[in-house]
């Protein structure tokens, strides 16, 4: 029998969470709005009309959930800070009990020798500022920055690793291409305006942070979808370049290489990067110390679609998704 591989001397199992689909206690403590309570109290935009009202009330409940880690065996929990929980309107004064709610949450991983890992955002932008154009108003990045180095400023002598950004592709698809997510705009590949704003968030924010004096690892987590031919065809082909580019590389290549794919050049009109600026790819392609991915599947792509599914291009072209656009479950806590 073949021998299990072993994992490498100082590898950390860990868990992770994202603040709207565990926190509850959206009224709490000087909370404001987010987007995704706009949009889970909208009539017939989540499954059964669920909410993040409660879930799993994690933030009267985070010392058992922190017991409840303990018990797992994990060495980390990565967690998501609500920035309306931090700036109730998305600038400006800090609400100081928001902040202190995840002051005690990191003091009781490290009790009992849980390393915490922050995710400063997972896709629950303050609705004040989804008022004000969301991702798609470029400053946004700016305000996300200086909510990034307010929290840094209270938690970086205790929280060692930090992420930006939780999967900046799936935020952009569901919540601003196809609407299944919240904020619930049908932009189509018009959305990619909020994926350049979001990624130009993330440069400002990991400068915040060294500002600050961070000493310990920043970095992203995206969502990656390993994306092949289906067969050696050229159409095939170059149909996987170009999904390949809409789903991986808009979102890789500016941090890590600071370019956009060549292929998105090929979708125009419908890919207008008029948002990007002079500096902007210098600015999102800080080095970073760290970087995440999920992986999301597989995808086998044909010039008219992959397998069994609508055009790949048309995934990314079309405001509707490839399910029909049935309501989100994301608010009960499920997915990544």
């Amino acid at each position: 029998m073949e021998a299990w591989p072993r994992l490498p001397a100082g590898f950390q199992f860990g868990v992770a969470t994202a603040a709207y689909q565990i926190e509850g206690g959206v009224d709490a403590d000087g909370r404001g709005r987010s987007v995704w309570d706009t949009f889970s109290h909208t009539p017939g935009r989540t499954r059964d009309g669920d909410t993040g009202d409660v879930v799993c009330d994690s933030h009267h409940r985070y010392s058992q959930d922190v017991a409840l880690i303990a018990g797992l065996g994990a060495q980390a929990y990565r967690f998501s800070v609500a920035w309306p929980r931090v700036q109730p309107d998305g600038r400006g004064a800090v609400n100081r009990p928001g902040l202190d709610y995840y002051s005690r949450l990191v003091d009781a991983l490290l009790e009992i020798g849980i390393e915490p890992v922050v995710t400063l955002f997972h896709w629950d932008l303050p609705q004040a500022l989804e008022g004000a154009g969301g991702w798609l108003n470029r400053d946004t990045a700016a305000r996300f920055a200086d909510y990034a180095g307010t929290a840094h400023a209270a938690l970086g002598d205790r929280v060692p690793t930090w992420i930006t950004l939780n999967e900046p592709f799936v935020h952009t698809t569901f919540g601003y291409g196809w609407g299944t997510h919240a904020p619930g705009r049908r932009l189509g590949l018009g959305a990619l305006v909020a994926a350049h704003h979001q990624l130009l968030g993330h440069g400002l924010a990991v400068q915040a942070l060294r500002a600050d004096g961070l000493c310990g690892r920043i970095g992203i987590t995206n969502a990656c979808t390993p994306v092949r031919a289906a067969s050696a065809e050229p159409a095939d082909v170059a149909a996987a370049a170009r999904y390949d580019a809409v789903a991986n590389g808009c979102y890789n290549d500016p941090v890590l290489l600071g370019r956009y794919p060549a292929e998105l050049a090929e979708l125009a009109p419908a890919v207008d990067l008029s948002a990007v600026r002079a500096g902007d790819l210098a600015r999102r392609s800080r080095p970073v110390s760290t970087s995440a991915a999920t992986s999301s599947g597989r995808c086998w792509t044909t010039s008219s679609g992959p397998r069994g599914t609508p055009s790949a291009l048309a995934w990314s072209t079309s405001t509707s998704p490839p399910d029909g656009g049935r309501p989100s479950r994301r608010t009960t806590g499920t997915g990544s």
